[in-house]
């Protein structure tokens, strides 16, 4: 079965970092486009960021813009969101989701296919 596996959560400090990661084998992955996604509490799913499978385009919400960082190493199969300048709002489980699409990136969830089982950040004092 495929599914991606995500890694790097855990709490983090108002203004500092994290890094997750995203594992995908088997999915062609140089391929595919891949997205990380949001869910806090009682608010809806949101599309944080994406990249295209060259790595050649991304996206990003405009809540993390400049601020998150997205990349991917497709010798690992592997794809980052590093996450600089944490507030509270960011708390969330983050999701890591492979799409069928290749050439672009885009954060509308309904062009994912697969989705990882998710990894919690928490930001508090």
């Amino acid at each position: 079965q495929w599914q991606p596996v995500e890694g790097g959560g855990g709490g983090g400090q108002p203004g500092g970092s994290l890094t997750l990661s995203c594992a995908a084998f088997g999915f062609g992955f140089g391929s595919n486009t891949i997205g990380w996604f949001r869910q806090a509490p009682g608010k809806e799913r949101e599309g944080v960021s994406s990249i295209s499978g060259s790595g050649k385009y991304s996206e990003y919400t405009d809540s993390v813009k400049g601020r998150f960082t997205i990349s991917r190493d497709n010798t690992k199969n592997k794809v980052y969101l590093r996450m600089n300048g944490l507030n509270p709002e960011d708390k969330a489980i983050y999701y890591c989701a492979v799409s069928s699409i290749r050439y672009s990136a885009t954060r509308l969830s309904d062009n994912y296919a697969y989705w990882g089982q998710g990894t919690q950040v928490t930001v508090s004092s």
